[in-house]
């Protein structure tokens, strides 16, 4: 993801957030989900898993981005915030956290805020600018350093470009026990062409794209793409920079939103990308222990089928 969820001058969400109190907080990261959400038997059922097509490893479809206050070291209470988010995502049962190298300090600090007992329950995934074999290597190195992991579950080239990236060198890293699976991210339209063909090619084992209600481009040849490779598909930005907020500012979830489980904002949008068959998980990014909770609450219960997705996108394109 390539910032924070609330740009300069919009209507974000913590906008919707800014009446939840230290009790609330401390309420959800204890796994209870927001009051609005306690509406049936699925309060504390666990967070769905998706399987990773390539290998069958089941991971939950709730993780966490880092583009945000994690790019500086923080300290005092906010280093105390960050790690209650980190200690929330995983007490839920979560585990996937996404950084970069390119997030300012971001490596860094996770470094430093997960303990022993943390990395054992963590799917980390982190991602190189550099796709050259000398180049890319230094880079993931420095990566792991910074993290403090010996091996990395996924490692992902950035942004990719070329659409003759060849990910050999990524295999090979692999194969060297440098990392578990290896991927490629676009975070830019005009390269899309490039990384489609590249997982048609490369058929990495994931791949992640902005995706979210506010911004579907990525369904049209990208998602397919995707799932025709194999890959599993991680969607960054799923709330659009907090345009998906603005839009529903002042308006309430519709009633048939219950159909899927879904009576919070939140749930609403991650809950639409979830019920996307290429979508194997989500990444929001968020130093809010409130707002991480209300995220973790959209893994659970049901997603919506193909005709709800439908109703979703006419009812947000009507706004």
């Amino acid at each position: 993801m390539r910032a924070s969820l609330s740009p300069n001058g919009a209507f974000s969400r913590r906008d919707f957030m800014r009446g939840a109190t230290a009790a609330v907080a401390l309420r959800l990261l204890n796994g209870a989900r927001p009051a609005a959400a306690q509406g049936d038997s699925r309060v504390d059922s666990p967070v769905a898993t998706k399987a990773i097509p390539h290998s069958g490893e089941p991971i939950p479809v709730i993780g966490l981005g880092t583009a945000n206050d994690f790019q500086s070291r923080p300290q005092g209470a906010d280093r105390d915030r960050l790690k209650q988010v980190i200690d929330g995502l995983l007490a839920q049962g979560c585990k996937l956290i996404d950084t970069a190298s390119s997030y300012g300090e971001a490596e860094s600090v996770l470094g430093d805020l997960l303990s022993d007992q943390d990395r054992a329950r963590v799917f980390l995934a982190t991602k190189i600018e550099d796709g050259s074999r000398k180049g890319g290597l230094a880079e993931f190195r420095h990566s792991l350093e910074r993290l403090r992991y010996r091996q990395a579950d996924l490692l992902q080239l950035h942004n990719v470009q070329n659409p003759h990236q060849d990910l050999a060198p990524f295999r090979e890293w692999k194969a060297q026990g440098l990392c578990r699976y290896v991927g490629v991210t676009t975070t830019f339209k005009g390269d899309y062409d490039a990384a489609e063909a590249v997982i048609r090619r490369e058929k990495p084992d994931f791949f992640q794209v902005d995706y979210s209600l506010a911004d579907r481009t990525a369904e049209k040849r990208l998602l397919p793409a995707a799932r025709d490779a194999g890959a599993a598909v991680l969607t960054a930005l799923p709330y659009g920079r907090s345009s998906v907020f603005a839009a529903v500012r002042g308006k309430s979830v519709p009633e048939w939103a219950r159909d899927f489980d879904a009576t919070t904002w939140p749930q609403f949008f991650l809950k639409f990308l979830l019920g996307h068959e290429a979508v194997t998980a989500v990444i929001p990014g968020t130093t809010n222990p409130v707002h991480l909770a209300d995220n973790v609450s959209a893994g659970r219960g049901r997603f919506p089928d193909a005709k709800q997705r439908q109703a979703m996108i006419d009812f947000f394109a009507a706004l």
